[in-house]
């Protein structure tokens, strides 16, 4: 059953909110025949490319309610390792510790995978399932600087099919000219300091952080 909006939505209501795939349908079209026959449920010799050459995946999840979450992976290209055409290996490495991903994943094994490739406008997807491993010998090719992961996502494959271009050609995304400057973007320690108040040193967590970074501590 779907959950009712907030009430702070519900000014927004009216007849225009589409109810159905068939007005969405009736308003978008249908999918062109050669769409939906680029899908299919595993790898083959063209689309496994993009799983080793992605340096970058974004992992979506959501838990046994249906909320959402989608997280970054980042390693060298190829860290998202091949088992079969119809399984993944994805390595988990050490974060903030909140788990979103991985606790969906126990609740709630559906999972989406978006592999991005620097310079490259196509994109590849993946949907499946998830399952959480710690199995040493598994795990350990995908040691790096020394350090196996202790924990690994092990993706059933159901649907595989590449992301036509448009929206990375609509952003520019890849033109250095519509890179911006970092420095125009507020730091962790300034957000901190919104959320907690101006007594919060923001100086002195922006420097810790930055020296982790150097450190490249909590990397592996």
């Amino acid at each position: 059953m779907t959950a009712p909006l907030p009430q702070r939505l519900t000014h927004r209501l009216t007849a225009d909110i589409l109810q159905d795939e068939a007005q969405l349908r009736a308003l978008i079209g249908e999918p062109a025949p050669l769409t939906c026959a680029k899908i299919t449920d595993r790898l083959n010799h063209a689309t496994r490319v993009f799983v080793e050459r992605a340096p970058l995946v974004c992992l979506a999840t959501s838990d046994a309610q249906g909320r959402c979450d989608v997280s970054p992976r980042g390693d060298p290209a190829g860290f998202v390792r091949i088992l079969d055409d119809r399984t993944l290996l994805l390595p988990e490495r050490p974060g903030n510790r909140l788990a979103d991903s991985l606790r969906n994943l126990l609740a709630n094994p559906r999972l989406g995978l978006l592999f991005i490739i620097p310079g490259a406008t196509e994109t590849f997807r993946v949907n499946g399932r998830g399952l959480l491993t710690t199995d040493a010998a598994l795990l350990a090719p995908s040691t790096l600087e020394g350090k196996a992961p202790r924990l690994g996502v092990i993706v059933d494959i159901e649907e595989a099919y590449t992301q036509c271009s448009k929206a990375f050609l609509r952003s520019h995304f890849w033109n250095p000219s519509r890179f911006i400057d970092p420095a125009e973007l507020p730091t962790g320690g300034q957000i901190h300091r919104a959320i907690q108040g101006d007594t919060f040193d923001a100086a002195q967590y922006d420097a810790e952080r930055a020296e982790r970074y150097r450190r490249r501590e909590g990397f592996y």
